[in-house]
């Protein structure tokens, strides 16, 4: 019998004395103050790894700006075709009127500016009276100005040419191939060919004053032919 009352006697709880010397009310109170000081240390840690983040972003958003920034007017000395022919093409002259088409290598002996643009870009306006002003100054030095149209349609490329009072020959890239053999990543582009050829030198985006008259000098100082 003394066994079977062992057995159904459940195990009494040991409740939980505070220290010695210490008043249960202040242990009580010990623990109620200390998951609120982990939830604010938690907060606090949240806090600073989110305005860490933050300032990472920030500084891969800026870093990524401003190359996008600085690409107007940009020299791309590393061009693959630096220092090589120029590729060549045959294409249909923009004209209102049936026009023949222009052949690059009928220029060969004479410097020339090959320039790639489209009537929806505006960088393109911004450079346009530039390289009409320049090319009626130097026409009679031999340096010879050609525009591209890229991606464009002939009538808005018409009336580009009306707009900025374009008087240099300009021809229609209509399936995209010059632009992908000069590995134009975007309009404008301008490409330096020396009097025999050769690209020395090449702009990507909106052409300075400062820039075009440096190029122009370049190619003046280029092999005679």
């Amino acid at each position: 019998m003394r066994a079977y009352l062992a057995e159904k006697v459940e195990p009494m709880e040991i409740e939980e004395k505070p220290p010695e010397g210490v008043p249960p009310d202040e242990t009580h109170m010990e623990k109620l103050t200390e998951k609120p000081k982990r939830r604010t240390r938690r907060m606090l840690i949240f806090i600073a790894v989110s305005l860490l983040n933050v300032g990472l972003l920030a500084l891969l958003a800026s870093q990524l700006l401003v190359p996008a920034q600085n690409q107007s007017g940009s020299t791309a000395d590393t061009s693959p075709l630096i220092g090589h022919p120029a590729p060549d093409f045959t294409l249909a002259v923009l004209s209102a009127h049936p026009a023949p088409v222009l052949h690059l290598a009928s220029f060969r002996g004479k410097p020339v500016v090959v320039n790639f643009w489209a009537s929806w870009c505006d960088p393109c306006k911004h450079e346009a009276h530039l390289l009409e002003a320049t090319w009626q100054r130097v026409q009679s030095q031999g340096v010879v100005f050609i525009g591209v149209d890229y991606e464009d349609t002939r009538s808005e490329g018409l009336n580009f040419l009306h707009t900025y009072g374009i008087t240099y020959a300009n021809v229609v890239d209509s399936n995209g191939a010059t632009a992908i053999n000069y590995g134009v990543t975007g309009v404008p582009e301008s490409y330096f060919i020396d009097c025999r050829g050769v690209v020395v030198h090449k702009v990507i985006g909106e052409l300075s004053e400062q820039t075009l008259e440096g190029d122009l000098r370049m190619l003046s100082r280029s092999a005679s032919c």
